[in-house]
């Protein structure tokens, strides 16, 4: 557990994953955004890629223009880096962005970690991890005074991953405010573009019929590299203790969408549950 706890969790992957110039960035994700019909409405949770922007953003794009963004949204992702505990809730006060600083719910941190027996405050995990980074100038540009919770989930079993979804959903329901719940993922990596889809129809069929135990199992005996399963398992766990409705498939796309390259692809879904 880091002993430490900063005010200010610097960006890791501006100039990288997406623009290091605060108004080239935001340009960009309205771009993305608006290329969405329809008017937004209320979600208990979403599921969001978590490439560069050139190849999800538009994916993301989409779901985040689909929903209304409450005050409060807690952002789960998986671990990359190896570091820290397996479920770390950030420790730093605010995130920043180009061109702004993305305040954390503090109360509701304190909550989860109470919650949750498996949860930690921790910096350690998040230092230089990219998967919650890129989702806030979505959600920065939804809802500029949004308030979060950054959490890395990773090495848990199916039964552990409900358990924190489950926490979750008890720690946020002390408060009546919404909250949105984001798992951030990407689905299966580097294989040829027909296969990749083949391959996420199968991890994507139980998310989609909400059962996050199966949404595990399959991912872990079908050795399917989607990196998030973990955030997903919970946050359906999330969704079904909030009495949400079933998940719907907003978009998919793989990286050769993008460039035309489907030699070597990574695969994108975007969820939402209402």
């Amino acid at each position: 557990m880091s002993n430490s706890s900063p005010t200010v969790r610097p960006p890791a992957v501006a100039g990288r994953f997406y623009p290091a110039a605060a108004a080239e960035l935001m340009a960009e994700v309205q771009r993305y955004l608006s290329a969405s019909s329809g008017p937004p409405a209320p979600a208990t949770a979403i599921m969001v890629p978590h490439a560069g922007y050139v190849y999800s953003g538009a994916v993301a794009g989409q779901v985040f223009a689909a929903v209304d963004v409450p005050p409060r949204v807690i952002v789960l992702c998986p671990n990359h880096t190896g570091h820290g505990p397996r479920v770390a809730v950030g420790h730093a006060s605010r995130w920043r962005i180009p061109g702004a600083d993305v305040a954390v719910d503090g109360e509701l941190a304190n909550a989860i970690v109470a919650a949750c027996p498996l949860a930690e405050r921790d910096d350690e995990a998040h230092r230089f991890e990219h998967a919650i980074e890129v989702e806030l100038p979505f959600l920065v540009a939804r809802r500029p005074d949004v308030r979060i919770v950054p959490i890395v989930l990773g090495g848990l079993s199916a039964a552990e991953a409900i358990a924190v979804g489950e926490a979750l959903w008890q720690a946020a329901a002390r408060d009546p405010a919404p909250t949105l719940v984001v798992a951030s993922s990407d689905m299966s990596h580097y294989l040829p573009d027909a296969q990749a889809r083949q391959i996420d129809r199968e991890a994507l069929a139980p998310l989609l019929a909400f059962d996050p135990d199966r949404l595990h199992h399959t991912v872990r005996t079908r050795d399917i590299s989607m990196c998030g399963y973990i955030p997903a398992t919970a946050m359906l766990a999330y969704a079904r203790a909030a009495g949400a409705s079933a998940p719907e498939l907003l978009a998919y796309a793989t990286s050769g969408d993008a460039f035309g390259d489907t030699d070597r692809v990574v695969g994108y879904a975007g969820v939402v549950i209402r």
